[in-house]
């Protein structure tokens, strides 16, 4: 055996590595959900209820996040359209301007 396994914890030398901080994360996130799911389980009187709860949640968040992203694609969508009338009327006055410059530079 090593030294740092024998004794108690708090006399060990060396701290033993942990899980990267996501997984920390990410259990810390299932037991909250674990624990809001017990909750209103015991409230409603039925895990199914609960569940029906928590999915009526998820389901108006994710509508409010379509509809956001949607407002969104609406504004890009006009962009790129006025962006593509600019970009038509620079080449159209760039054309203009070529040819005003080979007639110019035609010999009489």
């Amino acid at each position: 055996m090593s030294d740092d396994d024998g004794g108690p914890v708090w006399a060990r030398n060396k701290r033993r590595r942990g899980s990267p901080p996501v997984v920390g994360f990410i259990v810390t996130l299932l037991a909250l959900f674990g624990a809001l799911t017990a909750v209103l389980g015991i409230k409603e009187r039925s895990v199914a209820e609960g569940g029906a709860t928590i999915d009526g949640w998820i389901t108006a968040g994710w509508d409010q996040i379509k509809e956001l992203t949607g407002q969104a694609d609406e504004a890009t969508d006009e962009a790129l359209s006025e962006t593509a009338e600019a970009a038509g009327r620079a080449g159209a006055a760039l054309g203009e301007g070529a040819e005003n410059a080979a007639r110019e530079l035609q010999p009489e």
